[in-house]
Order: C-alpha cells, then sequence, then structure tokens
C-alpha cells in the first residue's frame, strides 16, 4: 500500500466533493499523483466517486483507527494499544514484539495486513477500513499444557461483544469461528511460546468483517457476513475495537485463573452446530461423520459416531455440516 493512500483517504469524506488539485496542493504532490491514489484504493476495496468538475468523494464513510482515542479507553483494562497503517499480518509483528520483550496486554491493530493469516495457514482477508485485524499479548503464569480452549474461551468474548454491540444471530463453531447462521463473520488464530511446565505466551489475532460483506464476498468467492449487517446499525470501528478488547481482557482474566471450564456450559449455549450432523476431517484424509455433542473441559469437539463419544482435539480437524 502506498504510504500516501490513507492520507488521501482520510483526506475524502462520504458526503461533500473535494477537488484533486485540493488534496495535491494540501499533500505537495501532483495532481496525477492523486488520480493514481485514488485508482488505487479500488484494490482495497475503498470506492470512490470521481465527477469532473468536482472532484472525489467516498461511496462510504471511511473511519480510520484512532490510536489516540483508543489508549486512555482500553489503559484502565491494561492493555497498551498500538495502530500501524500497514504490516505483513500483526500476530508476526505482535510475536516478534513479544520476543523482543513487549508488556503484556500489548494489543497491536493494523488497517492493513499484506500477508494477514488464518487458520491452517490460509488467507485473512478484509477490505481498507471496513475489517478489524488486530492481536493482543496475553502472558500466562500457567504452562502451555495448560492452554487448551483458550480460542474457545476467546470465542465466547467476540460473541459476548458483538451482542452487546446489539448483534443477533451470532455465535460459534469449532474451534474458532464466529458465525452468523453458517456464514462467517470473525475469526481466530493462536499462537503460543512457552515451556510446557513454565509460564506461556499467547499471541491472540483477531479478524473480524464490520461491514461490507457482500463486497468481501465477491473478492474471495465466498459468503461471508458482517457486522453492521447483524446488529442493523451503522458502527464505528474503534467502538468494536474497544468493546471487543473489554470483553477479551475480561475473559482472558477468568480463563488464568480457571481455565476453559470456566466457560464449557456458555461455549456450549452458543454452538451453532450443537446436536447437528457433522463432518470432520481429518489431517490424514480420513472423514469421520456423527452428531456435534459438545467440547469437554479440556474444549476438545465431543463428536457423537454412534459408538460413543469421540474428542477431537483443536488444530486436527475442520469441521462441517454434513449435506
Amino acid at each position: 500500500m502506498h504510504p500516501l493512500l490513507l492520507t488521501v483517504i482520510g483526506r475524502l469524506g462520504a458526503d461533500d466533493f473535494v477537488s484533486g488539485e485540493a488534496i495535491a496542493h494540501e499533500l505537495g504532490i501532483s495532481r496525477a499523483s492523486v488520480s493514481g491514489l485514488v485508482r488505487r484504493a479500488g484494490n482495497f476495496g475503498v470506492r470512490v466517486l470521481s465527477v469532473p468538475g468536482r472532484g472525489y468523494r467516498l461511496a462510504q464513510p471511511f473511519e480510520p483507527l484512532d490510536e489516540s482515542r483508543l489508549k486512555p479507553v482500553l489503559a484502565p483494562v491494561g492493555l497498551h494499544v498500538q495502530c500501524l497503517p500497514q504490516v505483513d499480518s500483526t500476530n508476526t509483528r505482535l510475536a516478534a514484539l513479544a520476543a523482543a520483550g513487549a508488556p503484556h496486554g500489548t494489543l497491536l491493530a493494523a488497517e492493513w495486513q499484506t500477508q494477514g493469516r488464518g487458520r491452517r495457514g490460509r488467507d485473512w482477508r478484509g477490505i481498507l477500513g471496513a475489517s478489524l485485524t488486530f492481536s493482543l499479548l496475553w502472558r500466562f503464569e500457567r504452562p502451555v499444557s495448560a492452554l487448551a480452549g483458550l480460542s474457545l474461551a476467546v470465542g465466547v468474548a467476540l460473541v459476548r461483544a458483538m451482542r452487546a454491540l446489539g448483534a443477533t444471530g451470532v455465535g460459534l463453531k469449532w474451534p474458532n469461528d464466529v458465525l452468523v447462521g453458517e456464514t462467517k463473520l470473525a475469526g481466530i488464530l493462536i499462537e503460543l511460546t512457552g515451556d510446557m511446565l513454565g509460564p506461556a505466551a499467547a499471541v491472540i489475532g483477531i479478524g473480524i468483517n464490520v461491514r461490507g460483506g457482500e463486497a468481501l464476498s465477491e473478492r474471495v468467492g465466498l459468503p461471508v457476513a458482517d457486522l453492521e449487517a447483524a446488529c442493523g446499525r451503522r458502527l464505528q470501528r474503534n467502538a468494536v475495537l474497544i468493546e471487543v478488547a473489554r470483553q477479551m481482557a475480561e475473559v482472558l482474566r477468568l480463563f488464568e485463573r480457571e481455565g476453559f471450564a470456566a466457560f464449557r456450559d456458555e461455549w456450549a449455549s452458543l454452538h451453532l452446530w450443537q446436536g447437528q450432523p457433522v463432518a470432520v476431517h481429518a489431517p490424514d484424509g480420513r472423514v469421520i461423520l456423527g452428531r456435534a455433542a459438545g467440547v469437554d473441559a479440556q474444549g476438545a469437539l465431543l463428536l457423537d459416531s454412534g459408538a460413543g463419544l469421540m474428542p477431537i482435539l483443536t488444530g486436527d480437524v475442520s469441521l462441517r455440516r454434513t449435506r
């Protein structure tokens, strides 16, 4: 992403046109450069309207992440916020900061990821100004072996936040997806470091489609949900980040004390596929059919295959509804 692209987009609004000449003069660049940046905006999912003689305006309002607003609100809950215009991956960048001694509770948010990652190496894609991507560093006194079910507990935090914002029809799919019906709204990627017997650190990556689900569906070729549609109203991304981060901090503190057992019943109540026929696709190519029968105290999916309950471990399978 060109360093001036966000500046140009931030100079535009969704109500009034701004001339390319005015932007060029303000930024000290040519009108041709402004025109080129406006064209580039479309590559990131930002639609800019252009009318000869009047200039440019955004088809939808653009709200940048505002570190000065986020810091004073989230500092009292122990979070240290950093906002960057562009990174390769918030998880990758925060993991490097963690290795260099970044404090517990560091939250790194980015407007754009060039190499955003999802579960099992999949790409995570978004729309500039319409998606929310951030990672949170949480240091545990518990060893890595005691963090089973962490992604499920974080899913509970996301649904709590989304419901507090007014979302309806939002629930969870094992192990780390937030859905509306059968359509993905948000994802979680957790990467752990530490010893089996000593303290551990988790870099918890979150991707949320705040708006523009239909446009994003066209870009990725799959149905995608968005939070504004689930809430039925316009949302501010900074307000969404504040609510999600607060809920995550509360859940993570309880998880530190009690583990996933404290969230097991609530998670089951939010599992949209609870009791439904499912197909588990194992990494070795096997497909195991059964019904989703909840999770155990460590967060493993309990699959009722007709011959008893079979625990499926986090990270070893993907889950799909049978046809």
